[in-house]
């Protein structure tokens, strides 16, 4: 026979732990993994608006979202679509390309560089690289662009991005546009 209060717990705790699987900024998938979606999508003519225009809707990875160990391949993904997203500022905002042809180029370039350093970054660790950093040129890039998670940049319903400073090491060369 079970007891009321033993019944009353055990509810108790299965309504927690439902109502802890989506609560937070920190999701996490079967595995107890953070989730963190990506690669992120080449920018494109269709999706830029979005890339401009919800780019504070889009998730930012603190180092609050990691747990302590066991996570660095998803921290890197972390730091490559923050510094992703601050480029992306920086293109959107006007104050180094005008036009939409130029802010695309722009955005298409941070897209790759922050990309490219993502790359450089997993083949300093001692574990295995992200699959598409083994190929070069526009393979890698269309390895990337391949089974996006969010090809259209939508925006996290009720999701407002921390403030994050801009990233450092990005510069629009507006002669390769």
């Amino acid at each position: 026979m079970v007891s009321m209060g033993g019944l009353a717990g055990f509810l108790l705790l299965a309504l927690l732990a439902l109502h802890g699987i989506a609560v937070g900024e920190s999701q996490r998938n079967s595995l107890n993994e953070p989730d963190v979606p990506f690669p992120p999508a080449c920018p494109t003519p269709h999706n830029l608006a979005a890339i401009c225009h919800y780019g504070q809707g889009r998730p930012r990875y603190l180092a609050s979202f990691f747990s302590g160990s066991g996570s660095s391949h998803f921290r890197r993904r972390g730091n490559a679509i923050n510094r992703l997203e601050s480029w992306y500022s920086l293109c959107c905002s006007g104050q180094v390309a005008q036009d939409s042809s130029q802010i695309l180029c722009c955005a298409t370039q941070a897209w790759k560089q922050a990309l490219s350093q993502f790359c450089v970054e997993e083949y300093s660790t001692m574990t295995l690289a992200y699959e598409c950093c083994e190929d070069r040129g526009d393979a890698r890039w269309s390895c990337f662009n391949s089974e996006l998670p969010n090809p259209n940049y939508s925006p996290t319903p009720g999701y407002t991005a921390p403030e994050v400073p801009l990233q450092p090491g990005f510069t629009f060369n507006a002669n390769a546009c």
